[in-house]
């Protein structure tokens, strides 16, 4: 029988899951059995998956689990160096160039796992099947405009935390602005057709900001893209990946410009394709924007799990989204999860 093992998030500030009790569900009534350990931070509570008919295991046994069992995560495991033998689901952030990539394929390596990147769960035309890219793009606008106030009031970001839901942000952030005394300021969306840009732009435009949206027809040329620093927000809303034009170059920092905020919610600081190379880490939710600048002022948003600020909205639209994909995990050679094992392999070389 297909064992589907949901871990428990290790990762701060992470209280997103996959799977929700309903999915779990039919899962079960498909012939999948379902393992879910408790957790102390996940949004969406355990009882739910006791009543779906799930197995529940303690928090962070998953390495324990049998050999045979699919692991099933969204962020980061612990950087303890320790082999992985199992096959897992997770965002693996490793297939980009990130310079930390490299240290979890040899762990799989060396314990004879798999690695199913859910950034690279395609279908057959090399569509993501399923994607939090909408609230990431909402959430990040939101903490870029929460530092684009700050700057107002001569402070950095303060920290920012989890909301119930988007109009409990709305709210605070529509409060944050209004304090200012201010115009609202400009922002330009670079990605704003697809998922990412589309929650970037909702939220700017809940809160009355003027939107430049821009896709991959006005970014066709390779640059330089001057326009950017006429805006007072920049959202990168591109992921990187080889050809990615350079958005916002280091000599940005001492152009003349608008530009004080730049949201980077692709946020892959560590890549070789960084489009934004004016900041080398991502930020935090204690720290949430990076001062690259004084004169003028410069700041940089670059979380790399936005969505969790709004872990219940977001958990329940990429779960359903992820649904149909888990229903095949009986037959991992084929569609989405024997694309993903191929992508895996092809990564795996050199390694």
């Amino acid at each position: 029988m297909t064992h589907l093992w949901v871990r428990a998030e290790q990762r701060p500030n992470e209280e997103r899951v996959g799977l929700t009790p309903d999915g779990a569900a039919a899962l079960i009534a498909a012939g999948i059995r379902v393992t879910v350990e408790e957790s102390h931070v996940r949004a969406i509570p355990i009882e739910g998956y006791k009543q779906a008919g799930c197995d529940i295991a303690p928090e962070n046994t998953w390495p324990q689990a049998p050999t045979d069992a699919i692991i099933s995560g969204l962020k980061e495991l612990p950087e303890d160096g320790s082999p992985l033998p199992h096959r897992h689901i997770m965002f693996g952030h490793a297939y980009k160039g990130q310079h930390s990539g490299r240290a979890l394929l040899q762990r799989f390596k060396a314990g004879g796992g798999t690695l199913y990147d859910l950034e690279y769960l395609v279908d057959e035309d090399g569509r993501r099947v399923a994607a939090f890219g909408y609230w990431a793009g909402y959430a990040g606008a939101a903490v870029t405009l929460k530092t684009w106030a700050a700057q107002q009031r001569g402070q950095e970001c303060p920290p920012v935390g989890v909301y119930a839901d988007k109009d409990r942000l709305n709210a605070e952030l529509l409060a944050e602005l209004d304090a200012t005394g201010a115009a609202r300021p400009s922002a330009i969306v670079i990605g704003a057709l697809g998922r990412v840009g589309t929650g970037a732009s909702d939220l700017c435009e809940a809160m009355g900001v003027t939107v430049t949206k821009w896709d991959m027809a006005e970014t066709a040329s390779g640059g330089p893209f001057p326009e950017i620093l006429h805006h007072d927000l920049f959202l990168n809303c591109i992921f990187a990946r080889p050809g990615t034009p350079v958005f916002v170059p280091r000599d940005a920092l001492t152009a003349e410009r608008k530009l004080t905020a730049i949201g980077d919610v692709a946020c892959d600081p560590d890549s070789d394709y960084n489009p934004v190379p004016v900041y080398d880490r991502a930020t935090t939710w204690d720290a949430p924007a990076l001062r690259v600048a004084t004169n003028p002022v410069m700041d940089v948003m670059a979380i790399d799990n936005l969505p969790s600020m709004l872990p219940v909205e977001s958990s329940q639209d990429y779960a359903a989204q992820l649904l149909p994909s888990l229903l095949t995990l009986a037959d991992l050679d084929k569609g989405v999860w024997g694309r993903a094992e191929a992508t895996y392999k092809t990564h795996m070389r050199g390694i």
